[in-house]
């Protein structure tokens, strides 16, 4: 998904997030005694070892001024110290201002599937507020099955490429056996290259890795700032773990009670709301793309469009045609951030005239397919983590149809290929593990929750639905378009977060515009 590099992208079915960048190094031994002190009071005899590791930290291989390490953890936390660990690989900016140092700030921007580490390095350590890098050394870990931490694999390049390209909205028999045989062969190729973490990457083991980092770290609570996805991994530590929770940012939230069938609708709306807030402003300028009249004309203009690439194709002036299915990707990309409304008008406007390169730009970011043909591991991370986390939203392509009309009433324009993207993890290959469940933190220190009311991939109602679980919740509202709102341009929501990061206080003022 296309956007700033402020927040990872974010869907339920597939995510973006900033280039990976992988780094190693780190040994076990005595703790330091800031990381003892950090020990929880009782630990499991197996689980010491980890608890007690030393991060050996070194310089990153061309990332200046950042330090890396490797830190240990149990593949199984219910076979610790059997042997079978994985290795996740962490990288640390020291803050500026070390004499005034308060801590380590943890960050992940989300996905799931983005990398922690490359979000860090190319965004977060220059683009948080000066204040909060001044006195937090900022420490990102890119989360099992992810970029450096032993990462997820399942097609080649050219396989991949060949996915992105089927049909999602198949019109007849023959396209649905097609789509429903590339989800078969895309799981087959998950379990056969990489089923030694597959069973192993929940959201539950990435935030138990998330406090062996915070002890090896030395730090006595958990300072974060997690964004969309981000939000669940860190509302799921601070279920976890209430009385290790320091401060603890959650901006763009998940509703973690919800069905994946119900929260891929949500989204679906999301979108949808997004659309609008992009055609309104379209139909405002001179030579928009989707026409001179209505929203609900724009709508019927894109959806046109769609059917057209849908029939034949369009040239892009290389060897990849641009298909349905990656001109829907294109658009969606700009949705998450209304800095790339220009670039989708442009995209658009070259499409409807037979160049589809723009769009199919658009979605290579959302894939993050380099210039070389070369995947991140997002788009395997991503299923590989929401498969396991929650039972699939549909099972064959029986459960889509029946579900076809209410996510086209949630989007006309996006509704049949969001219904039918949701069948992949109907033939993942392990089983689910978790299940839709309220989040309390019971005992935990003030959190804050940050909701943008017109994001497209984490609705606003999410947010609210979080905030009124987490027991020591406040929320942050954004009257605002894009996905998440920290450090994305709002001074209001900038300095209500510096405030709570740096002095404990949770926001007086809940309303940003």
């Amino acid at each position: 998904m296309a956007t700033s590099r402020s927040s990872t992208l974010t869907t339920i079915g597939v995510a973006v997030a900033g280039a990976a960048v992988l780094f190693s190094g780190c040994s076990a031994g005595a703790p330091a005694p800031e990381a003892a002190a950090s020990m929880p009071k009782t630990v499991p005899a197996a689980l010491k070892p980890y608890y007690e590791q030393t991060l050996s930290w070194h310089k990153c291989p061309g990332g200046a001024g950042f330090d890396c390490a490797t830190l240990k953890a149990p593949l199984d936390y219910a076979r610790p110290g059997t042997g079978h660990d994985v290795k996740l690989e962490v990288s640390r900016k020291k803050a500026t201002r070390s004499a005034r140092r308060i801590g380590s700030l943890q960050v992940n921007p989300g996905g799931p599937g983005g990398s922690a580490i490359g979000y860090l390095q190319s965004f977060a350590a220059i683009g948080y507020p000066s204040a909060v890098r001044a006195r937090y050394d900022l420490v990102a870990m890119d989360p099992r099955g992810v970029a450096g931490s032993e990462p997820v694999t399942c097609l080649s390049n050219r396989q991949m490429d060949t996915f992105t390209r089927t049909d999602q909205t198949p019109d007849d028999a023959a396209e649905t056996r097609r789509l429903v045989a590339a989800y078969k062969k895309f799981a087959r190729g998950c379990a056969a290259r990489s089923g030694r973490v597959l069973r192993h990457v929940s959201t539950v083991e990435a935030a138990r890795d998330m406090d062996l980092l915070r002890a090896a770290l030395g730090d006595r609570r958990l300072a974060y700032v997690g964004a969309s996805y981000g939000t669940f991994l860190g509302a799921t530590y601070a279920d976890l773990y209430p009385a290790r929770v320091g401060r603890l940012v959650l901006d763009g939230a998940l509703d973690p009670t919800l069905t994946s069938r119900r929260m891929n609708r949500d989204q679906t709306a999301g979108f949808e709301t997004a659309f609008t807030a992009f055609a309104r402003d379209c139909l405002r300028r001179s030579g928009c793309p989707l026409g001179t009249g209505t929203v609900a004309g724009a709508r019927k203009q894109l959806s046109a469009l769609f059917r057209r690439i849908d029939s034949r194709p369009v040239p892009t002036g290389g060897s990849r045609a641009l298909t349905e299915s990656l001109a829907t990707i294109g658009v969606i990309t700009a949705m998450y951030d209304e800095g790339a409304w220009p670039q989708l008008r442009t995209a658009l406007r070259a499409a409807r005239r037979g160049d589809g390169e723009g769009l199919l730009n658009l979605a290579d970011l959302y894939y993050e397919r380099d210039t070389d043909g070369r995947y991140a591991n997002l788009m395997y991370a991503n299923p590989a983590v929401n498969c396991l986390d929650l039972p699939p939203a549909f099972r064959t392509p029986a459960d889509v149809r029946t579900s076809l009309p209410a996510f086209e009433k949630a989007s006309p324009v996006f509704g049949r290929s969001l219904a039918w993207s949701a069948l992949n993890c109907g033939y993942w290959p392990v089983p689910a593990t978790g299940r839709p469940h309220r989040l309390r933190a019971k005992g935990a220190a003030p959190i804050v929750v940050v909701g943008t009311t017109r994001d497209p991939a984490t609705p606003y109602r999410w947010a609210r639905a979080l905030a009124s679980q987490l027991t020591s919740a406040t929320l942050l509202t954004y009257d605002g378009d894009g996905h998440t709102a920290y450090a994305r341009g709002s001074r209001c929501v900038d300095t209500a977060i510096n405030t709570y990061l740096l002095t404990g206080r949770t926001p007086t003022h809940r309303r940003c515009t």
